[in-house]
């Protein structure tokens, strides 16, 4: 995965703002390449246990892809943050994620980012695997 430096910067800020809380958000931008060009957060609506799940409602989240295709750019993934856990990925994480898409997990220890890392959901579903994550100037 390819992310410009100043979209993850905002991702990172909108990480470690809502601890002790997760975070979602979208990634947008180019898909076959697997460039980020727009870091899209979105609001955990999730009441209880918000500091270890998070929510969006399927309309919220279906309107925001929908303005972020309608500016011309591809849903590359998803982001969330894990307070004061690791950046890996969770069996809930994996039994949500969809075929063909990125998944940064940002671990905030503290409110201070200690680890990004993004996944890919196996062709069996069984587990995710690591994808690099490449800090690289929008074009």
């Amino acid at each position: 995965m390819n992310i410009d430096p100043a979209q993850l910067r905002i991702l990172h800020a909108h990480a470690a703002l809502g601890y002790p809380n997760e975070v979602v958000g979208i990634l947008a931008g180019d898909r076959a390449d697997g460039r980020v060009t727009h870091v899209e957060p979105l609001e955990n609506e999730r009441a209880d246990s918000p500091q270890n799940r998070y929510q969006v409602a399927a309309l919220v989240l279906s309107r925001a892809e929908q303005r972020l295709e309608a500016a011309g750019l591809e849903i590359v993934g998803y982001y969330h943050s894990h307070p004061d856990h690791p950046s890996r990925y969770s069996d809930v994480d994996r039994d949500h994620a969809l075929p063909n898409m990125s998944y940064v997990i940002v671990s905030v220890v503290r409110g201070e980012i200690a680890t990004t890392q993004s996944w890919r959901l196996c062709e069996d579903r069984a587990a995710m695997t690591e994808e690099p994550i490449h800090q690289t100037q929008e074009a």
